[in-house]
């Protein structure tokens, strides 16, 4: 069968981009799986998700921030809705077994009931003035279009982490999802679309690196959140900083369990397996090294070994599954 060719969101309408290019979207389990089709976006592309989020900004800003938060309640709604479809979808297209992907899923949910609460605790201050006849009081005040740039590992908790707050607070956000999980990102996006977000206030561009490039300079976005690799997040700082545009990043790291001598060492094994092989290890916070104090290090050093050479790999919608695949060729090299 023929692959479905998808489209951009701008302007509360799906619309297909200026280049003529696309890129493809497989199964990590099955090379042989072809998901979709997506855009390969330019610089103009993103300019038009841009202007649609300025003009969207005017009033969007100005809508009370508990309606707002009615919008996104809704959207959680839907999430919970439909966990179990996006949970497969999203093994299908990423790879981690469905035990995980229902927890992705159920993350974004929790966090549209948060953020949605929010609507009605965006909370300013007042102050005792030092001067005589002053009233002191500060209040909150949205920023502009956020430009929100998301990885494939967690596709639907980590747009959700960024998008609600960034909705919540009156601001208007141009989303570029990553390249090997777009059609999570497609169902996100028309799920917040059925939950009532008026047009232009979330926009999305599909694409590579070009893309996120122009998303980051853009003069007219005024705040960056990222989250991948620690070398594209150097230069998305460096760039930022020559405009002085806010910017968030969540990178990569080496992170270390460490094991004591009178530690539960069953726990603490099945602890390190988890977190040395969740998600095949493509997270920021994987295991990466292990600490074992030396009155207990061969144990552990051969129970460990034990355990993951139990590990069952395979395709995560398969029964009894533990670990998927690697997102894609390169990473498996």
């Amino acid at each position: 069968m023929k692959a479905k060719l998808y489209l951009n969101y701008v302007d509360g309408k799906w619309v297909k981009h200026s280049s003529g290019k696309t890129f493809e979207n497989r199964n990590p389990a099955d090379r042989n799986d072809l998901i979709g089709i997506f855009p390969d976006s330019r610089s103009q592309d993103v300019e038009n998700a841009v202007q649609a989020a300025e003009r969207a900004y005017a009033s969007w800003r100005l809508v009370p921030a508990p309606k707002r938060g009615d919008i996104i309640m809704r959207a959680g709604l839907l999430l919970e809705k439909n966990k179990e479809m996006l949970a497969r979808l999203m093994t299908r297209e990423m790879g981690k077994v469905l035990k995980e992907t229902r927890g992705d899923v159920q993350e974004a949910v929790d966090m549209a009931y948060y953020a949605a609460g929010e609507g009605r605790r965006l909370f300013g201050q007042t102050t005792p003035s030092e001067l005589k006849n002053k009233f002191a009081m500060s209040m909150r005040m949205p920023i502009g279009v956020c430009g929100l740039i998301t990885p494939w590992n967690f596709p639907v908790a980590i747009p959700s982490w960024k998008i609600f707050p960034a909705l919540i607070c009156g601001n208007t956000v141009v989303f570029k999802p990553a390249e090997d999980t777009p059609l999570c990102a497609h169902w996100f996006v028309k799920i917040m679309a059925e939950a009532g977000l008026p047009p232009g206030v979330l926009n999305m561009v599909h694409g590579m690196a070009e893309t996120g490039q122009a998303i980051v300079r853009h003069p007219a976005v005024r705040l960056i959140s990222f989250t991948g690799s620690s070398e594209v997040g150097k230069l998305v700082a460096e760039q930022c900083g020559r405009s002085l545009k806010r910017v968030s990043l969540e990178m990569g790291g080496k992170n270390a369990q460490i094991v004591m001598d009178d530690a539960d060492l069953d726990l603490a094994i099945e602890g390190a397996v988890w977190g040395s092989f969740g998600t095949t290890g493509q997270r920021c916070t994987a295991t990466s090294r292990i600490y074992v104090h030396k009155k207990v290090f061969e144990k552990f050093k051969k129970e460990m070994i034990r355990r993951a050479n139990k590990i069952k790999i395979g395709s995560g919608l398969a029964k009894g599954v533990e670990m998927g695949p690697l997102i894609n060729e390169t990473q498996r090299n």
